[in-house]
């Protein structure tokens, strides 16, 4: 009986397709990201916005670069890099989250996630301001599908009394700050490993919002009790540290563009959790609203190769 030598078998084995994790880091990530309203919802409820993040940041910094002592990591990140990732930690943590949290607590979970997730359409217009990306046709009109689709659930807020002018302001600039928070880490392209980046990140948001926090906000309004609790420790660790690592493996291994245009499926999924877990209300014409959202990111991120192999 004859027997395959090593040299024959290897091909075989190496040509062996590997486990794609991909779908499942897009999967959990979806998921943190859009429960994470519902939480930060919760959190301003019972606590002061501005020293939840503070906390929330601080503790997630030195849980990650504590983690990684414990398990003597070799530190990977330049002055440069650790520089990046401040700047990021500003944009995207102080600022997004800031502004965001600042916003929830007149707006409603569902719609913040709404308006957050129109940020695929603008970052496809400043990646091709910033990054070459091409600006077709299809991606103007997804600008402006997206546009008319969030400016439409936002009238209908406001004019039934659901959710406030002003915390929409605040959620807009919170949209503003994670699209620039996007580019930027496209842009300058921090190098070394994501996890200690992720903390430096969390360190430097947190930095930034603790004087704020001590000075516009007291600690006698925050309410302990479980629920407040249970939102940070996800906060902490589902949004701050995991959430956010699975986010700049997708911008690193997606690009910009298609990475962000997954936030679309935070309005049906953050909807449903606003409705599961803090009873919100959710009306068809909420749900009608996204289908120009929806239309406008798809025709953002649809690949141009498919559309000249159809032309043609």
């Amino acid at each position: 009986m004859s027997t395959l030598s090593p040299s024959a078998v290897s091909p075989v084995i190496a040509s062996r397709p590997a486990f794609n994790t991909l779908p499942l880091a897009i999967g959990v990530f979806c998921l943190l990201w859009s429960f994470a309203f519902v939480a930060g919802k919760t959190g301003v409820t019972y606590c002061p916005p501005l020293i939840l993040l503070a906390g929330r940041f601080l503790l997630a910094g030195l849980l990650i670069l504590g983690i990684s002592a414990l398990r003597r990591d070799e530190w990977s990140l330049s002055w440069r890099d650790v520089g990046v990732f401040a700047v990021l930690g500003i944009a995207n943590n102080a600022l997004y989250l800031g502004l965001g949290y600042t916003g929830l607590q007149t707006v409603s979970a569902g719609l913040g996630g709404l308006i957050v997730s129109a940020n695929p359409i603008f970052t496809a217009m400043l990646a091709a301001m910033f990054l070459g990306e091409t600006l077709t046709w299809r991606k103007v009109m997804g600008l402006l599908l997206g546009i008319i689709g969030v400016a439409l659930i936002v009238w209908h807020r406001i004019a039934v009394g659901t959710d406030s002018l002003h915390g929409i302001m605040f959620t807009l600039a919170s949209l503003a700050s994670i699209v620039a928070g996007t580019i930027l880490f496209k842009l300058l392209a921090p190098k070394g490993d994501l996890w200690l980046g992720n903390g430096v990140q969390n360190l430097a948001g947190g930095l930034a919002v603790t004087p704020f926090a001590l000075t516009f906000a007291s600690v006698h309004d925050i309410v302990p009790n479980l629920q407040l609790l249970g939102a940070f420790a996800f906060l902490v660790l589902g949004g701050s540290i995991l959430a956010y690592l699975l986010w700049f493996h997708l911008l690193k291994t997606c690009g910009a563009t298609v990475a962000s245009a997954y936030h679309f499926l935070m309005p049906p999924l953050g909807m449903l959790f606003a409705w599961m877990v803090l009873g919100e209300h959710v009306a068809v014409r909420d749900l009608l609203g996204i289908i120009p959202v929806a239309l406008g990111i798809w025709l953002v991120t649809r690949p141009a190769a498919a559309a000249a192999q159809r032309a043609s």
